[in-house]
């Protein structure tokens, strides 16, 4: 028997992208039990046509925005805006499921994709958060994303949900999907990428951020929040200047947010555990995502 799942998508202004991920979805060989589409203030149509695949889909529901709490995504994205609005689609579920994946809107799939990681789930007890190695397009090939291979990417992350409800637990700051793998490792799940299947991602990474420069200081200062040690922080920066100089804004940003004595999280268990995960011998032996 298969396990259940349920996908919720923030979506602010992403009517270009909606159709492309409806497809994947409706065309998925195990079809979610719901998807949730969390409307985040748009202005383009997005939410028309979010009501015009519910009206097709039983399975398929609208969110819409919370007047009182909704505001600009610029500045939503920073303070963890996604987490609200992954809360709020989880909310609005209509029944129980096994695991919640939360999918950006500017994602496609293959039809076998949810089969498959809905598998692994099955097979694996102790997965706790996982998904599929992702793609993004550069110079008209689509390339594989070499990060960490306990971090699957935000743009399509898979929650049991034992693990989604102590995400809820966590502050919605930027940085929060990287706190809520250690709250997993300290519940005893492991978090994994697989790379023997994917999926596309058709914007880049920090593509909302007009200065990549600005985008970069924003993770430095993210990563301040999540309490990283400043020579794992140092050591990130470097390496992502190999693709893009700007990547040393990381540091800029670290430096900036810890003069201003910004707060830090409040989970000291997770940020212990994180911070010994950052220690050299450890990350000599748990490797990346080659």
């Amino acid at each position: 028997m298969s396990l259940t799942y349920a996908v919720v998508t923030p979506a602010r202004n992403e009517r270009a992208n909606l159709g492309r991920l409806a497809e994947s979805l409706t065309a998925q060989m195990l079809l979610p039990a719901h998807w949730v589409i969390v409307d985040d203030g748009s202005d383009d149509g997005t939410d028309d046509l979010g009501a015009k695949f519910a009206a097709e889909h039983d399975w398929i529901v609208v969110c819409m925005p919370e007047p009182a709490t909704d505001g600009q995504l610029t500045e939503g994205r920073r303070e963890g805006r996604d987490l609200l609005a992954f809360r709020r689609g989880a909310a609005a579920l209509p029944t129980a499921v096994d695991v919640l994946v939360k999918v950006d809107a500017d994602t496609s799939f293959d039809p076998d994709y949810f089969a498959t990681l809905m598998r692994r789930f099955a097979e694996q007890p102790d997965l706790g958060i996982a998904g599929g190695c992702c793609y993004e397009l550069e110079d008209g090939e689509w390339v594989r994303q070499k990060v960490a291979g306990t971090h699957p990417r935000g743009a399509s992350r898979a929650y049991r949900w034992a693990c989604y409800e102590e995400a809820l637990k966590l502050e919605p700051k930027m940085g929060w999907d990287g706190l809520d793998e250690v709250q997993a490792s300290l519940m005893g799940y492991r978090t994994a990428i697989f790379n023997d299947f994917g999926f596309r991602h058709h914007r880049p990474t920090g593509g909302r951020e007009r200065d990549r420069l600005r985008a970069s200081a924003v993770l430095g200062s993210a990563s301040w929040y999540m309490g990283y040690r400043p020579s794992y922080l140092l050591l990130r920066a470097l390496y992502g200047t190999r693709r893009d100089p700007v990547a040393l804004a990381m540091v800029w940003g670290y430096a900036s947010a810890a003069l201003r004595r910004t707060p830090r999280c409040p989970e000291a268990g997770a940020v212990r555990h994180l911070r010994e995960q950052q220690r050299l011998r450890v990350l000599l032996t748990r490797g990346a995502n080659p």
